[in-house]
């Protein structure tokens, strides 16, 4: 994938952006725009990676790196990127994306060998293109199960199902957190399974466009 932001080009409209909005929240935050560096490149491949520091950082880390993600999602619509070029961009913390696209893979891994025991459809927690992508990737050569992403918008996640299933499942509405709830760290679960299970992630039909 060749490169079409460049930190010369595209970093200085990151940088006014994310100025704006730290001065705006408050942030107690520094960042950097740098060169991608490609430390899974069956995954992603990305232009540019934007890293934080400072105090605030366990801010965007927590509750699933919620906050971090929402920057993230902001930016790009800044910078009036397509979906299909969201895997262009990355935004870190401590390394987190590469632990990120670890867990993804062994989720993946883990719910496809579910459906193949069950054959019962298997819904991942709804998240944005880039992580739909990996485990798109991640599914691209297992037996016996295919992966799609269905549902739109926010709720947007990747179902895995068996791969002779014509009819794809509906998108799983995620209940609305209560706040006793644990912060909404709950994994994926198959349809009917209220247990939760294996690993965490989401779901999406186009399979390489998220």
């Amino acid at each position: 994938m060749s490169k079409k932001y460049t930190v010369a080009e595209t970093g200085p409209r990151i940088e006014q952006f994310l100025k704006q909005i730290h001065t705006l929240a408050g942030f107690d935050l520094a960042f950097t725009v740098a060169e991608g560096e490609t430390p899974h490149p069956d995954f992603e491949n990305p232009d540019l990676v934007i890293r934080f520091a400072g105090r605030d950082v366990d801010l965007l880390l927590s509750n699933k790196a919620e906050l971090l993600l929402a920057l993230e999602q902001l930016t790009m619509e800044a910078l009036g990127m397509a979906s299909d070029e969201h895997s262009r961009i990355c935004f870190d913390v401590n390394d987190r994306r590469i632990l990120r696209i670890e867990e993804l893979r062994m989720s993946a891994q883990a719910a496809a060998e579910r459906v193949r025991k069950t054959h019962a459809p298997f819904h991942f927690s709804p998240m944005n293109s880039r992580e739909r992508r990996i485990l798109h990737l991640a599914l691209r050569n297992e037996e016996g199960v295919r992966s799609e992403s269905v549902g739109e918008g926010p709720i947007r996640q990747v179902v895995i199902v068996p791969a002779d299933m014509t009819t794809l499942p509906e998108p799983v509405i995620p209940p609305r957190p209560r706040p006793e709830d644990d912060g909404g760290r709950g994994g994926f679960r198959g349809r009917g399974d209220r247990r939760g299970g294996p690993p965490r992630g989401g779901a999406g039909r186009d399979r390489f466009r998220g």
